[in-house]
């Protein structure tokens, strides 16, 4: 991939929240609706993820070490782990909350609290930073949508979610998917209870929002302490590796092979191949070296190549 398509789409949805937050929390002061209370954290939330998905991008480029001699590649899969943790404590939780602490407020004021929304004369100004709100999110969708278009193939976008290696796109794409619903739920939530008199419809709107960003921070999660864990390369990627070393001249084929991750773009490839018993250590060596640049050209992630020779019995 390029990082650059996900850099592109994590800057566009940095922009996009860092925005509509003001917006929401400006519209919270104004009419007290706990909808847009939990939509403006929602959007500081995000942008803070956003932040760390950059900041992890950054770290992650760094050469190694001494003391991380396959570099730091999986920083890029701590700082998405991050993410899910933001959106679950600061968003989901928080929305939550604030929906339990409207309830009991609403339902002690018989369903009509003091300082309502339905008494606000700026009744409409929610109403309009949703539906502006829901053409920036939905800009920032679109562009999620076009970069993950270019590596996912005619894949599902729920499979290139399952099995992306570059967590900034699936981020992305969770993210503005939680964000479009959210709004759709604060404005369901805001607009019924203009229509019906009744703020239960705001306090409903908060949980669900709180809801679903729990679901999507569960779902990151588990995502990313997949990629955290090492997974291995796809199956294609593993196909090309093992055809380039069993075309290659002076092995006669592969025992095992085992691949892992060490960051989006950087792949450890560990292989047994199997070689002629009667040859020596010098051509055993060449042959190893042409397997090398064959995995490296059929596999440019292929960054970190280990090749045991062995013979078969």
């Amino acid at each position: 991939m390029s990082s650059e398509g996900g850099t592109k789409a994590v800057l566009a949805a940095l922009l996009a929240n860092a925005g509509i937050a003001v917006t929401k929390l400006l519209a919270f002061l104004l009419t007290g609706a706990s909808s847009m209370l939990a939509e403006a954290i929602h959007s500081v939330a995000d942008s803070g993820n956003q932040l760390l998905l950059l900041r992890g991008g950054k770290a992650a480029r760094k050469d190694a070490d001494e003391e991380h001699p396959f570099g730091h590649g999986a920083e890029r899969y701590v700082y998405g782990f991050l993410v899910a943790v933001v959106l679950f404590t600061v968003g989901g939780l928080f929305a939550l909350y604030e929906a339990y602490h409207k309830f009991h407020e609403v339902h002690a004021a018989h369903g009509h609290p003091e300082d309502s929304i339905l008494d606000s004369r700026w009744w409409w100004v929610p109403i309009l930073v949703l539906v502006v709100a829901i053409g920036m999110e939905g800009f920032s969708f679109r562009t999620a949508m076009r970069e993950s278009a270019k590596l996912k193939g005619s894949a599902s976008y729920v499979t290139f979610i399952r099995r992306a290696k570059e967590p900034e796109l699936p981020v992305i794409l969770l993210e503005d998917t939680a964000a479009l619903t959210g709004l759709v739920f604060a404005l369901l939530g805001v607009g019924l209870s203009l229509i019906t008199g009744s703020e239960y419809w705001d306090v409903a709107g908060t949980a669900l929002i709180g809801l679903l960003l729990v679901a999507v921070a569960v779902v990151l999660g588990l995502e990313t302490k997949s990629l955290l864990l090492g997974e291995a390369a796809s199956p294609d990627a593993q196909r090309r590796i093992r055809a380039a070393i069993e075309g290659t001249e002076g092995l006669e084929g592969v025992i095992h092979l085992r691949t892992m991750h060490l960051g989006p773009e950087e792949l450890l490839v560990a292989v047994k191949v199997a070689v002629p018993a009667a040859e020596t250590a010098g051509d055993v060596a060449a042959a190893i070296d042409r397997a090398e640049a064959a995995v490296r050209s059929a596999e440019p992630a292929a960054t970190r190549i280990y090749v045991e020779p062995d013979v078969r019995r």
